[in-house]
């Protein structure tokens, strides 16, 4: 047990040191620098995957999980304690996070074209992408330090440490959004990977910020932060149910858990903070999948999962506002993103929004209590989302080899330049294909179709029948789009030369598309439903809910088996693909042909393209009026104006003053006595002939002073 936690311990340290020595020691180096982090990341993911497979040999795991700590900042009488904790839901993440992040870093190597010289086409002044990445040792230290803060927020037992992966994710994202810095572009209306950057920083630390209050407040309730301390104390949970909150009428319990769901709000880039997300594309296509299914956002939907009892406090007495809260948010974000989704152009962006979507079901899924759905739809989503943005970086690197063969000057992100590559980049389409096949939920054969069955499943057995309504039409134009993108894709002839020059990427970018694509079937077969006929008892019961469900201190109630959710989900998703391909694949497009949807859609389309226009809304309502107030409120009406102002004013009141004090030092202190010391000195003057310095004259002087002084006596006495 010692020798296991003392693993656990370590398996976030390897990532976190390699991001310093590659910066301080090997960073002159290509190879020794992509050797440190992949080496340190392999050395993680053999830790984590000892300790995630002695959990699963152990007998009644989840009732004595393995667990950790130190005393760490003294509080009064008692000290905050860090430490460490493995329990079911660890297990999951530890079992899928260190694998997609080797896997991504192992994917860098090639898409950073390691070997290569220079590419001399690449534009002055804009750090080259075709050529071999200029600050490459920087960019697999930043690649370290996000894996190991993942590792990190996973393993950590209490909310502080969970926190502090949390920002050094926020710093990693803001640093790898805005690797590329030295980008511009033609277009001043296109996003800047530095712009990018920042929009990603500000927006997640603004709910940060709310969720740190949250954190706090929880503290000073609970004296503690330690999850298993609070979640499995039945008596402290009813108190913070009982208890009301300072600022409004909920429970402690319910405002806790909203102040803490705006963190996974922004992080997990649900509406209305989820506008960071696709100008997050920006960054390098490892970046991407490093955000979208490794790290960043999923660490959003982990921490709601992980603080789902506080979340859920009371609600079996009545509805809980934070799980309601969620359901409305997470199932209008999945219906929403789904909605742009269908009108991008850019491979990449039509994933991000494609994500915050998926992440939208997650959330859903909480809200209406079904945390085992919750917890299985974001392991898969790891796997097929993570493929699916590795293969698109694929895509893209095979496009810009295309361009720089034939100097054509294109975007190699627009699926509107591509087709036909499916025959040039055999690996990339079969693997992009099945990931493309499980976020659409083809049926029976991949892993985003029994998770994403699961929550459907859930909606319709507790009696969500409009939550169940929103998710089946996500679900159809999630199947819908993905048939759009990959027959834009891979299907058809080339519309452009760089498409027709496209040749596959490196060994290192396709093995790890191989094996993600291996689990984006193989990782659902471990939550089928247990009364699933044939493969429900094939599988062992659904092992996966069974050893989840350990996590929660009070097992929840599961559900029957019902043929209308998989029919149902069936008909959309086989729907949804068979509308794509009706529209997109029967007829691939043609060069300069003009999108089926949008004749049919108009200026709907429009809107879709534009994101609701939800970006020009935020910068003329909050952007413009933010830089308004700081550059003529704050800096020139209040800095300069009243406050320079009135220093100014104070100032010369201070002058004034001053020389008024200097006057009446001058004539009315000093005057008496300088004419005073004037008078002395002018007698002094006058008086200094009698000085001669000469012995003599002085005795003569003092003799006639005697003669004159007798004479006057003798006279007076006559």
């Amino acid at each position: 047990m010692e020798t296991s936690a003392l693993a656990v311990w370590l398996i976030p340290a390897p990532p976190l040191i390699s991001a310093a020595v590659i910066l301080l020691f090997t960073f002159r180096s290509r190879w020794l620098s992509h050797t440190v982090a992949l080496g340190a990341i392999g050395i993680s993911l053999v830790l984590g995957w000892s300790v995630v497979f002695g959990a699963l040999r152990t007998p009644h795991f989840a009732e004595h999980p393995l667990a950790a700590s130190l005393d760490w900042l003294p509080t009064g009488n008692t000290a905050l304690r860090m430490g460490v904790a493995v329990d079911p839901l660890t297990v999951v993440m530890l079992f899928f996070v260190p694998l997609a992040c080797a896997l991504i870093i192992l994917y860098s190597i090639g898409y950073s074209n390691f070997g290569k010289a220079l590419d001399a086409h690449d534009q002055p002044g804009s750090p080259p992408h075709n050529g071999v990445e200029p600050m490459y040792a920087r960019f697999f230290a930043f690649l370290s330090l996000f894996a190991g803060a993942m590792l990190l927020l996973v393993v950590a037992d209490n909310l502080l440490l969970l926190f502090f992966g949390w920002e050094i994710m926020g710093l990693c994202s803001y640093l790898l959004i805005g690797f590329w810095h030295g980008r511009n572009y033609a277009d001043p209306h296109q996003t800047t990977p530095r712009q990018a950057a920042v929009k990603a920083f500000l927006t997640t630390r603004l709910a940060d910020v709310v969720m740190l209050l949250g954190i706090v407040y929880l503290y000073s309730e609970a004296g503690t932060l330690n999850f298993r301390e609070i979640f499995f104390n039945a008596e402290l949970m009813e108190k913070l149910v009982a208890t009301p909150s300072y600022i409004s009428g909920l429970a402690a319990a319910h405002m806790i858990g909203l102040l803490i769901f705006a963190g996974t709000v922004g992080k997990s880039a649900q509406f209305p903070l989820h506008t960071w997300l696709p100008d997050a594309m920006e960054g390098p296509t490892p970046v991407s999948a490093m955000i979208h299914a490794a790290a960043m956002v999923s660490a959003g939907v982990y921490m709601v999962i992980r603080v789902f009892p506080l979340l859920a406090a009371g609600a079996e007495h009545g509805s809980s506002p934070a799980l309601a809260l969620m359901t409305v948010v997470g199932s209008f974000t999945a219906l929403f993103a789904a909605t742009i989704a269908i009108a991008q152009n850019d491979v990449k962006k039509v994933l991000a929004y494609s994500t915050i979507s998926q992440l939208g079901f997650m959330i859903t899924a909480l809200g209406i209590g079904a945390y085992v759905a919750a917890a299985f739809h974001l392991m898969t989503h790891a796997f097929f989302k993570a493929l699916l943005f590795l293969g698109s970086g694929s895509i893209i690197h095979g496009m810009e080899h295309g361009a720089h063969h034939t100097h054509e000057h294109i975007d190699p992100q627009d699926m509107r330049n591509m087709g036909g590559l499916a025959a040039r980049m055999p690996v990339t389409y079969m693997t992009f294909l099945i990931g493309g096949l499980s976020l659409a939920g083809f049926p029976f054969v991949t892993a985003g179709f029994w998770s994403k069955d699961e929550i459907l499943a859930d909606a319709l057995a507790h009696g969500h029948t409009a939550v169940l309504v929103v998710l089946l039409l996500a679900a159809f134009l999630t199947a819908f789009y993905t048939m759009r993108q990959i027959a834009l894709t891979f299907w058809g002839a080339p519309r452009t030369e760089s498409a027709a020059h496209a040749h596959e990427s490196a060994w290192t970018m396709t093995l790890p598309l191989v094996i993600l694509a291996f689990f984006a079937i193989t990782a659902g077969y471990v939550g089928v439903h247990h009364e699933f006929p044939v493969l429900g008892h094939l599988l062992g019961s659904n092992p996966f809910e069974h050893f989840v469900m350990g996590a929660l201190p009070v097992e929840r109630e599961g559900f029957a088996f019902s043929w209308t959710p998989v029919v149902l989900s069936v008909v959309v998703g086989l729907g949804g693909l068979l509308a794509g391909w009706l529209v997109y694949g029967r007829r691939p497009l043609a060069a300069g042909a003009a999108d089926p949807v949008q004749v049919v859609l108009g200026p709907v389309h429009t809107l879709l393209g534009n994101k609701y226009y939800l970006d020009e809304f935020y910068q003329a309502a909050f952007v413009v009026p933010a830089k308004w107030v700081s550059a003529v409120f704050v800096s020139r009406i209040v800095d300069r104006g009243i406050i320079d102002g009135a220093l100014h004013a104070l100032a010369r009141l201070t002058m004034g003053i001053g020389g008024g004090a200097v006057l009446f030092e001058k004539w009315g202190v000093n005057y008496v006595p300088d004419q005073l010391a004037d008078g002395v000195q002018a007698t002094g003057e006058r008086s200094r002939f009698v000085q001669t310095g000469q012995v003599q004259t002085y005795l003569l002087g003092v003799v006639v002073a005697v003669l004159a002084m007798t004479a006057a006596l003798l006279i007076a006495a006559r």
